[in-house]
């Protein structure tokens, strides 16, 4: 399945690239340092394969951190403050950019539909990061280990 073409150009660039400083794995988007240099190269099926990954990520950290979140009130939040979204964004996506608002206008979070009070923004936005970061950076530490044990096998092979 491809990207819309309203989906085509949106990135899951967060505005806060650490990729450039060395980083591996962006603090803001939690894309690989190569990702993030070869968006604009990627087939939609190649994006998509990375927007998959890091909704899962999103999923895998948020839903269980906002478990009283009602996810048509954060579409509803989402749509009036015009956030624009993948049409097949999940749920831990919805969740992550209504939290990221909140974060930034703690004034938002009745609003929101996350189920949190604005005095747990903050350290639910931390402890967020702190695992989301974490996840990817494992999640990276996996593929670099694959594709190190594939190149040996297939130096192996080669030599055979």
């Amino acid at each position: 399945m491809g990207l819309s073409n309203l989906d085509h150009n949106l990135t899951p660039c967060a505005g806060r690239c650490s990729t450039v400083f060395g980083d591996s794995v962006c603090r803001g988007c939690r894309r690989f340092n190569h990702e993030v240099i070869q968006w604009n190269t990627y087939t939609p099926e190649q994006k998509n394969a990375v927007w998959a990954r890091l909704d899962k990520q999103l999923d895998q950290i948020l839903l269980p951190l906002l478990p009283h979140a009602n996810i048509r009130v954060v579409e509803e939040f989402l749509q009036h403050k015009q956030i624009r979204l993948k049409q097949q964004a999940s749920s831990g996506r919805k969740l992550y950019h209504a939290l990221k608002l909140c974060e930034k206008q703690r004034n938002f979070t009745a609003e929101s539909g996350l189920g949190i009070s604005a005095s747990e923004v903050k350290l639910l936005w931390q402890e967020f990061e702190q695992k989301v970061l974490s996840l990817a950076t494992a999640s990276y530490e996996l593929a670099f280990l694959r594709a190190n044990y594939m190149g040996k096998n297939l130096l192996h092979l080669e030599e055979d």
